[in-house]
């Protein structure tokens, strides 16, 4: 890395609630439209990928309104908070009574934020940089906030998904209606009306949705996915 990405976190964000999970405070982008777009090049300059961490996505704060709201669907149980950005949805799980929460990013600044997030809100978490698509996971629920806005992702996501599911892992996700949400493979949770930042989308409250990954067998997903199980 060309730059700490503590310094720069703590410089270029100030810790504040996101507005529909009021109980815990984050390290967010204070200024979202002047960090969000700044250019490949500048991005480059410092090292840093674009900082998903740095904002409170509606569909990570839809999915942590419903853990908070419904503590029994991680009380004691070992949770992974799937691309956790700011970690918004693994402090959810630890703060409703989770036994185990692992944070799961590839980005590697994601794992600082995660790190100051989790001493800002007093709770602890582990953190994993690993690739976990398509392995299997020591975790008893999945929660996934925002993942299906790219289409060679979400191919990814949705045979992975559909495999754990399978396997007796309950997968939650919180999409506030991304072009590429499998809603065939869905079964509905709850609704929230999350407020958001419009200089990162298109209005000022979004719809956000948690789902629960539909139960498949695996031959079911054999015939769906071919290549993609072993």
């Amino acid at each position: 890395m060309k730059t700490d990405p503590e310094a720069f976190i703590r410089a270029n964000t100030t810790l504040m609630p996101p507005p529909h999970v009021p109980e815990i405070s984050l390290h967010l982008a204070s200024e979202a439209h002047e960090l969000w777009l700044k250019t490949e090049e500048e991005l480059e300059a410092i090292g840093l990928p674009p900082p998903f961490w740095a904002f409170a996505w509606a569909g990570g704060q839809g999915l942590a309104r419903y853990v908070l709201d419904h503590p029994e669907v991680v009380r004691g149980k070992r949770v992974l908070d799937f691309a956790s950005g700011s970690g918004l949805v693994g402090i959810a799980a630890v703060m409703a009574g989770a036994r185990e929460v692992i944070a799961n990013d590839i980005d590697p600044w994601a794992e600082t934020a995660v790190r100051l997030n989790a001493e800002a809100n007093r709770v602890s978490l582990g953190f994993t940089g690993a690739d976990l698509i398509g392995q299997a996971v020591d975790a008893d629920i999945v929660l996934a906030g925002d993942v299906f806005y790219d289409r060679a992702f979400a191919d990814a996501l949705v045979p992975w998904f559909a495999t754990l599911a399978a396997d007796g892992k309950r997968v939650l996700v919180g999409d506030p209606g991304r072009s590429y949400l499998p809603r065939d493979r869905l079964e509905f949770c709850a609704v929230y009306e999350v407020p958001v930042t419009r200089a990162l989308e298109d209005s000022e409250i979004k719809k956000t949705t948690v789902w629960r990954f539909a139960i498949s067998t695996r031959h079911e997903i054999s015939k769906m996915f071919p290549t993609n199980l072993t």
